[in-house]
């Protein structure tokens, strides 16, 4: 937090205006400005969308003649503002782009939400500059930022433009203290594609080792193959929702079962894909004592362990012979049985999301939205006939969901059902403009509306003692009413207010664009994921 609250003073001196768009790694940065203006009177703007909010700052800019700030997250939520960048370079006008990054370490590992966001505006900017937590003081931290003010104002240059400052965070985010640096071996060297990392020989699976087969965000190929070796070997399926591998045995409720004794005794990992959704697996990838094997088509690894082997083929000499896959699929069924009984019949994100799941076949394809969506389809029921899911892993943003939603009616002709957030959804609500003459996908939004950023009550920031604040820079209320909305791009609008009434409307086929609206409450989001989580620890 003290480089956060460093930054922040250096703002309130150069008295600029300040945009927020919120998000889980900028938490330090946003707890600050709230702060100050709350007790201070910093003039801070919120906006959920961060193009909307890099140009809102071009405005203030603009009209006040200050230099103006904008924060943002890490990942697309970076990239989302360069068109203001663009603009702000050309107009000669001070603007101060701060984005929240991971760690150094973390780059390269296929880590969420991570990308090299070092010069990521080129030639737009006219200086930029990266500093982190763990390295530095606030002497240090402060050099750059006055550096970096007075290129922006053009001091020396008499040339004004933008600026980038690319603040790298470490866990723990919002203590007290800075983040440390990660263990010695805790989490494997970063792999990049390069001659001879990836083994052309067959990598020989023998069943002397408790194996899982992790499979994350995949193509369909890559899912069956997944799904096949775990059928073969005997092995427990830990199945992300976009693996395409998720069906048949595999284990629901995995990531509930990954730090109980149970998970402890994982020996080796095979990877398929891109694991992305839950810290349970990221820790599971960082284990010393556990060998982890990926599965490739390509040279681009997105996956870094400690003991790591990279094959293009994995062939199963012979199954597992004790009862492992036994245990795992025991408590799966166990884990099944305490999910629906503590959800019970009521609308949630987590019983919509296994609405959407039940009422879809073979034929159908699912498109899956960012934060809590993909996360609730994680925990719902593993489907008895698969069908295709795909959603934006590679960064993981909620932005462009519904264009790309869009774009996957249109490529593949047949119908899609999309799950997505209401903040995911008004992000891209521009996607729901389709001209006359356009061909038109058979596309259904069923929008979660929690009025907010439900995934933050998760998170460490949606702690009781940050509730001063929480509201207005993670929970983001918008009270937007989505009827007119939709109604005026065009398309059908339906409201369920039960999970009778989302079942029956989710039964009706997708015949053309239309959005189902399924208001639920957020307030109680924390608790009931610490409930979900303790299904995992409780014995049988």
């Amino acid at each position: 937090m003290r480089l956060a609250e460093t930054l922040v003073r250096g703002l309130e001196t150069a008295g600029s205006p300040v945009v927020l768009s919120p998000g889980s790694r900028s938490a330090p940065l946003a707890l600050a400005l709230e702060r100050a203006a709350r007790e201070r009177g910093l003039e801070l703007h919120v906006r959920i969308d961060e193009r909307d909010a890099g140009f809102l700052a071009l405005g203030l800019a603009k009209a006040s003649g200050r230099m103006a700030a904008v924060v943002t997250t890490s990942g697309t939520a970076v990239g989302n503002l360069l068109p203001a960048v663009m603009e702000a370079a050309h107009s000669g006008v001070p603007l101060l782009v701060i984005s929240a990054d991971r760690p150094s370490w973390m780059a390269h590992t296929g880590a969420n939400q991570t990308t090299d966001q070092a010069g990521i505006f080129g030639h737009f900017v006219r200086a930029s500059a990266r500093i982190s937590n763990q390295e530095g003081d606030s002497d240090a931290w402060a050099f750059q930022f006055e550096r970096l003010l007075r290129s922006s104002s053009g001091v020396f240059t008499r040339d004004p433009g933008p600026v980038h400052l690319n603040v790298a965070l470490s866990e723990p985010l919002i203590s007290d203290e800075d983040g440390e640096a990660p263990r010695e071996g805790a989490t494997g060297d970063p792999v990049e594609s390069a001659p001879g990392v990836v083994e052309t020989v067959p990598y020989r699976l023998s069943g002397d080792r408790r194996t899982v087969v992790l499979a994350g965000d995949a193509t369909p190929t890559m899912g069956q193959r997944a799904r096949r070796l775990a059928e073969q070997g005997r092995l427990p399926l830990l199945a992300e929702p976009t693996s395409n591998a998720r069906s048949g045995a595999a284990v629901r409720g995995y990531r509930l079962l990954l730090e109980t004794p149970l998970g402890k005794e994982i020996e080796r990992v095979i990877v398929f894909g891109h694991p992305t959704l839950s810290r349970p697996v990221t820790r599971l990838l960082r284990r010393t004592d556990v060998e982890t094997v990926v599965v490739t088509e390509t040279s681009r690894l997105q996956v870094a362990a400690p003991r790591m082997r990279v094959a293009t083929e994995v062939h199963c000499e012979e199954p597992s012979r004790d009862d492992w896959l036994e245990r795992w699929t025991a408590a799966g069924e166990r884990v099944s049985v305490g999910i629906d009984g503590l959800l019970g019949d009521r609308l949630t994100g987590q019983t919509a999301a296994a609405a959407v799941v039940a009422s879809l076949g073979a034929d159908d394809v699912l498109v899956a939205g960012s934060s809590n969506p993909i996360r609730d389809l994680d925990l719902a029921p593993v489907p008895k006939n698969p069908f295709l899911v795909y959603a934006n892993r590679g960064l993981a943003g909620i932005d462009g969901t519904v264009s790309t939603a869009a774009g996957i009616g249109l490529a593949t002709d047949e119908p899609v059902t999309a799950l997505l957030g209401d903040l995911t959804f008004l992000h891209d609500v521009g996607g729901l403009l389709i001209g006359p003459l356009e061909r038109r996908p058979r596309l259904r939004l069923v929008v979660v509306n929690d009025d907010g950023g439900s995934i933050f009550h998760s998170l460490e920031q949606g702690d009781e003692a940050y509730a001063t604040g929480f509201e207005r820079v993670f929970g983001t209320p918008t009270g937007v009413r989505l009827q007119p909305v939709v109604e005026g791009y065009g398309w059908r609008y339906d409201r369920a207010k039960s999970l009778v009434e989302l079942n029956k409307l989710l039964a009706e086929p997708v015949v053309g664009q239309e959005v189902i609206e399924v208001p639920v409450g957020r307030q109680d989001r924390r608790a009931m994921d610490q409930q979900l989580r303790k299904l995992g620890l409780t014995p049988s």
